[in-house]
């Protein structure tokens, strides 16, 4: 059975009440059986959103975007089971030290409550992209047509730092040698998820580093299904076990003229998205509703459809 996210506003118009009402909202959501929730990133704008290859960018430049890990260590301590994703997170925006750091921290924050002293595992899942945007690469004096081997070499540092005490690593952009980040992750292995087109250096990654795919925004179901079955392929060569891939998958949302989703309309293609090897299916709140306590209310019955 394929889980469900739901995608929490954190960007664009603030929401009734401020955007404290986006960690209410994440609460709320965990107790309708959602399994987890997820939120994006930019650090900076350009004025280029133009250049944006998936129609109309949502919000104008100067729009507010909350940073996704410090959102979600806000949510996680106002919420106990659901997972805490990013979808997507700029790595090569972020130092690789400092990013294995917040990522780890929050991990550890997101554990739950301790019992005997131990404290349960953490739900942060790590949805990692390049972005799209040369501006916010050229504000932090990054090359923007290097970004592909920036995201390679950030979370196989990050990888290496959550692993190894102390930790060595060398890359063409990163390297340290006996290095101490501490704290670890509170999962023995925090997942990490690549998106993008499957060329040759997304496949290796996601082989060699990941646990998750996140195809690029537009993949029909067919784009899903050749993909999963060539990870699939990459996975049982490397020698690792294809089930344990984890593939988001997001339908289109059929909605009925008062903008509220239409369940019924919209399983066929939920079930498309499964059938063609997704294991988690995505959908914004926004569109289950355009009114945030609306849509969390058609929440269970997302819940409850997905697991029939």
């Amino acid at each position: 059975m394929a889980t469900l996210t739901i995608g929490l506003p954190t960007f664009g118009t603030e929401p009734e009440g401020g955007w404290r009402r986006v960690v209410d909202l994440a609460a709320q959501v965990e107790a309708t059986g959602a399994d987890r929730i997820v939120i994006t990133d930019h650090v900076v704008m350009g004025r280029n959103t133009n250049e944006y290859a998936w129609g109309k960018f949502p919000v104008p430049p100067d729009a507010p975007w909350l940073e996704p890990v410090t959102m979600l260590a806000s949510i996680a301590m106002a919420t106990e089971r659901v997972r805490l994703a990013t979808g997507i997170l700029i790595a090569p925006l972020r130092p690789a030290a400092l990013l294995a750091k917040s990522v780890a921290t929050l991990d550890v924050l997101s554990g739950g409550r301790a019992t005997l002293d131990v404290l349960s595992g953490g739900r942060v899942d790590l949805g990692v992209g390049t972005g799209w945007q040369r501006e916010e690469f050229d504000a932090q004096g990054l090359d923007f047509d290097q970004r592909g081997q920036l995201l390679t070499d950030v979370i196989g540092a990050c990888r290496a730092l959550w692993d190894q005490t102390p930790a060595t690593f060398s890359s063409p952009t990163v390297t340290f040698a006996e290095i101490f980040c501490e704290p670890k992750p509170a999962q023995a292995r925090l997942p990490v998820w690549f998106s993008g087109v499957l060329h040759r250096r997304n496949r290796d990654r996601i082989t060699r580093l990941g646990d998750g795919w996140i195809p690029i925004m537009g993949s029909n179901v067919e784009d899903i299904r050749d993909g999963v079955h060539v990870l699939h392929a990459d996975l049982a060569a490397s020698g690792r076990d294809p089930a344990e891939l984890r593939v988001q998958g997001s339908p289109a949302v059929v909605r009925g003229d008062d903008k509220r989703i239409d369940i019924e309309q919209t399983m066929p293609n939920v079930r498309a998205l499964v059938a063609a090897g997704a294991t988690d299916i995505n959908i914004n709140i926004r569109a289950i509703s355009p009114v945030l306590d609306d849509a969390v209310a058609r929440v269970p019955a997302l819940v409850d459809a997905l697991a029939n």
